[in-house]
């Protein structure tokens, strides 16, 4: 049925599902329920293409890379991240709203990059 990859307590959720012919979701409405997000978290869908990710520490520091490519999924849930365009790339973009503009990331130069 359905198969979650993040904790409950992540305020971004990814699962998922694989359900049989005829199998039925009963309609449904989600309740208003507060919820204080604290760190965006972010899921990439690669449409087409081929890119490297790049992970970082909180400290900013480099762990390693990782190349996603056309039908990827990704959820960056902690840390830091950047990424390289290694062929025309389309993908989507998913994450907690609303947009902070400036206030919403720091940008930086790795420390320990390779």
């Amino acid at each position: 049925g359905i198969h979650f990859f993040t904790p409950d307590d992540f305020s971004q959720q990814l699962a998922y599902m694989n359900h049989k012919k005829g199998h039925v979701i009963s309609p449904h409405v989600h309740n208003i329920v507060k919820r204080e997000v604290l760190y965006t978290k972010e899921v990439l869908v690669i449409k087409k293409g081929k890119i490297r990710v790049d992970f970082y520490t909180d400290g900013q520091e480099y762990i390693c890379a990782r190349t996603l490519e056309t039908g990827d999924i990704i959820l960056l849930a902690s840390g830091g991240h950047g990424f390289e365009m290694l062929e025309d790339t389309e993908m989507y973009e998913i994450k907690q709203g609303p947009y902070a503009g400036d206030n919403d990331k720091t940008r930086f130069v790795p420390k320990n990059k390779p």
